[in-house]
């Protein structure tokens, strides 16, 4: 039986607007609009799918005055991109308006807190399948077939590159057009949902990479009223993906920013309907609006309720001001912590100030370990192998100091971060161009090393909680020989010291005073026992390589 469903469209300076869809042989039919700057109209509509698209006389600039254009509902949370006419899709079912059915099965299962997250970034399209992968591009339900591996490697977030509905069948997701829709190319609806409820069946949060700043330059609101909405120009046209949203407009008549009541509800819509544990909020530093990300960040906690909600903000360069005490977020990604450690590894430099500057964060005036995510690579830059090679460092030496690197990553202070293939060793340049994972690489010896030492490596963090916490002392420091020591600890008695040589020779019977206990200590890496006295210990450190010893 037809049941009467509403249709609404935001657009509260517009003169006129109209329906069209499956259900009127796409003849258009006028909406009403109210004072609230709402158009509206109901269509009696039977349980089903239809496809739908508003008409609406234009306000924005680059059209004639008061012209008729087409748009997609800005809210459609379903979009038929394969048509070609980007039509919205509703879904009506028991005469209400769903997204799709699916069931949820592992919400009440415990998700770690932020400070014991090892996330891995990755891009569906190019994470799921590999070089004799009989799928061109990899969809989520492709990722769901991978969960297993990334449990195995001690994974317990991923953090998903942009999802959103994008023109075309590739990109980054960096060129958003629909914010309540999911990128048709990787599945449906259920499809996303699937794979999110099936990591919280594993303990894996999932963290949603997010865009605020721009949108597409087609998207519908910039079709609607450009300067309702959006900044009319560029800020920084050095720095401009498309039209920027404008959170300092206020709109008196009807009491709303604008550009925050939308996005406001899309954070909503994604935690509420998709059951997200985070979110990556990119080009923070272009948003360059405090109040805003403070208000987005509480609609966001408060939305998800008692689960732990982990916002990071992307502030490159970083800055401690967007996640201490009054800073809006909870944690920012840690560039300088990449760059500082790429140079190190490729022996580019040795400073030990700046080492010791990003491996303890709190130095740079951080407040502590959930306020910076560090990484050694991401998805804008060239992994470290790909860096090395460029320097003819390849093979085993290559792989020999990948691990220092990665030793250095999950023991110092801060959320560690793996991006997809770095763990055993992917070695393709950086390319927004689709470029698959090679899993056939885990195959060879030098790749599957690399993996079981990451594991390896994640499994210690897991167990040794004197890494989820910001205790650090650098014990020992010896510039001439380029080599440094620190310790971790927390209150439960879990301690660990890292002793890293940056220098390319081997170091016989090196001496490292200062030990912060006596006694039994066990050498992780190659996993023997020794005694450290009053004097320290004595070992043999191989160049670009780092000794982690664990109190017993």
């Amino acid at each position: 039986m037809a049941k009467p469903i509403e249709f609404k469209l935001f657009a509260p300076y517009n003169k006129e607007a109209a329906l069209s869809g499956c259900f009127s042989d796409w003849e258009s039919i006028a909406m009403e609009k109210g004072e609230d700057g709402y158009f509206r109209l109901k269509v009696d509509l039977e349980d089903g799918v239809y496809k739908y698209k508003f008409k609406v006389r234009s306000k924005s600039w680059f059209f004639e005055e008061d012209q008729w254009v087409d748009v997609t509902d800005p809210y459609a949370t379903d979009i038929d991109a394969l048509g070609g006419y980007e039509n919205g899709i509703v879904r009506i079912k028991d005469g209400e308006r769903i997204v799709d059915t699916y069931v949820w099965f592992h919400d009440d299962k415990p998700l770690p807190p932020d400070n014991e997250l090892v996330i891995y970034e990755l891009h569906v399209a190019d994470f799921s399948g590999g070089e004799d992968d009989k799928y061109a591009r990899g969809k989520y339900q492709h990722v769901i077939e991978k969960l297993d591996y990334l449990v195995e490697l001690g994974i317990n977030a991923i953090e998903l590159m942009p999802i959103k509905e994008y023109p075309g069948d590739y990109s980054w997701g960096y060129n958003p057009r629909h914010f309540f829709a999911t990128e048709t190319s990787y599945g449906e609806t259920a499809d996303l949902k699937k794979l999110i409820d099936e990591c919280h069946g594993k303990g894996i949060r999932v963290l949603m990479d997010v865009i605020f700043n721009h949108s597409e330059a087609s998207a519908p609101l910039t079709q609607i009223d450009h300067d309702y909405w959006y900044h009319h120009e560029p800020r920084d046209p050095d720095n401009n993906w498309g039209p920027e949203f404008n959170y300092e407009k206020y709109d008196d008549n009807l009491d709303t920013y604008p550009a925050r009541r939308f996005i406001g509800d899309t954070v909503r819509f994604w935690i509420e309907e998709y059951h997200i544990d985070g979110i990556r909020y990119d080009a923070a530093r272009q948003i360059a609006n405090y109040d805003f990300m403070h208000w987005i960040v509480d609609e966001a906690k408060k939305t998800a309720g008692a689960k732990p909600f982990y916002n990071i903000a992307e502030h490159i360069p970083e800055t401690t001001s967007i996640t201490n005490l009054d800073g809006p977020m909870d944690g920012c990604w840690h560039d300088s912590f990449y760059h500082c450690i790429r140079e190190h590894i490729c022996g580019d430099k040795f400073d030990l100030e700046e080492l010791k500057d990003v491996i303890d964060c709190k130095r740079q005036g951080f407040m502590g370990a959930t306020n910076v995510v560090n990484y050694i690579t991401n998805h804008d830059h060239d992994r470290i192998m790909v860096e090395l090679g460029d320097r003819e460092v390849f093979d085993k030496e290559a792989f020999h100091r990948l691990k220092l690197a990665a030793a250095i990553l999950m023991t110092a202070v801060g959320v560690p971060m793996v991006w997809m293939g770095q763990e055993f060793g992917e070695y393709k340049p950086q390319t927004p161009e689709s470029s698959k994972i090679e899993w056939g690489l885990l195959e060879n010896d030098l790749n599957r090393g690399l993996f079981e030492y990451y594991k390896g490596l994640i499994n210690l963090r897991k167990n040794n909680h004197a890494l989820y916490g910001e205790n650090i002392e650098f014990i020992h420091e010896n510039p001439e020989a380029k080599v440094l020591a620190y310790t971790r600890w927390n209150d439960e008695g879990s301690r660990i010291v890292v002793v890293a040589n940056f220098s390319e020779n081997f170091l016989a019977g090196y001496k490292v005073p200062n030990f912060p206990a006596t006694g039994t200590w066990h050498e992780w890496t190659a996993n023997y026992d020794i005694e450290a006295g009053d004097d320290g210990i004595m070992t043999d450190l191989g160049h670009f390589e780092a000794k982690v010893f664990v109190w017993r």
